[in-house]
């Protein structure tokens, strides 16, 4: 698959392309292009890096060593937020007629939750904040790519700084959550390539979660939801930090892995 990944990078064409022309002979430059791919590839470094592209969520984003390449398990976040959004409206409980939801998708890195949720909730204005410029600078670019730019304010910010006051419907996060005990199990190419201090959180894998839970109820309106990409081996750190919300929930992904946690903010103090 990384092969015929960079032979489409190489010639700029589809897999349609590639399947429905077989006896495509590759030029000198081309065959140079491909084998310095390669090259790259068998050195270990992710062939998103290399192409620069990654879909998520029905879209092609840009993305560079400056970000967590995007996974397919992060979509069950985008999903658990539009079922809590469908329970809402089949409640009675959708925000109210004429104002704005609010969201916030925290640590965005290539900006693909917000961007996401952008599409699929057009009613909302979506706060999106990383700790690296890096990071913003891409999120930024896939946000003009699909024309997005003008719904998503991206800010530098670390977690929710700066956010107080029962500012947010919504927020939404894929945090770091590895810990540093951990790094045996990571892909080596995750962990000599990734950017570090988005795959590891700290020595145990819960210390982001654990500053970004209070900032969060203090930033949701009540009511609110916060919604986290977490992993089996932090689940009951989450539970146990999530003990004075409401509606605790943790969904698995597709392996039965925990995967999101959500959990609601009490409609009253």
């Amino acid at each position: 698959m990384n092969a015929e990944l960079l032979l489409m990078f190489t010639l700029g064409c589809d897999r349609a392309y590639l399947y429905a022309h077989p006896e495509r002979e590759l030029s000198t430059e081309e065959q140079s292009r491909y084998s310095a791919a390669l090259d790259e590839r068998i050195r270990g470094v992710p062939a998103q890096y290399i192409t620069g592209h990654q879909e998520f969520w029905g879209m092609d984003l840009i993305v560079t060593p400056a970000v967590l390449i995007p996974r397919p398990e992060t979509e069950h976040v985008i999903e658990a937020v539009l079922e809590l959004m469908k329970a809402q409206r089949a409640g009675g409980q959708a925000v109210s007629l004429g104002r704005v939801l609010r969201i916030a998708d925290v640590g965005t890195g290539s900006g693909c939750i917000a961007l996401a949720l952008a599409r699929e909730l057009p009613q909302a204005e979506i706060y999106a904040t990383d700790i690296s410029a890096g990071a913003l600078e891409i999120a930024r670019v896939n946000a003009a790519r699909h024309q997005l730019e003008s719904r998503i304010h991206f800010l530098e910010n670390d977690l929710l700084a700066g956010f107080e006051n029962e500012t947010f419907d919504f927020i939404v996060s894929n945090p770091p959550y590895v810990g540093e005990s951990e790094v045996d199990s990571v892909q080596l190419e995750v962990r000599k390539f990734e950017p570090r201090n988005a795959v590891f959180a700290g020595p145990t894998g819960i210390e982001a979660i654990a500053r970004l839970i209070p900032q969060a109820y203090a930033a949701l309106k009540p009511g609110g939801w916060l919604v986290m990409e977490i992993s089996g081996t932090v689940v009951q750190d989450v539970k146990r930090l999530l003990r004075d919300w409401n509606e605790v929930q943790i969904g698995l992904d597709l392996q039965s892995i925990p995967r999101v946690a959500q959990a609601r903010k009490k409609n009253t103090v």
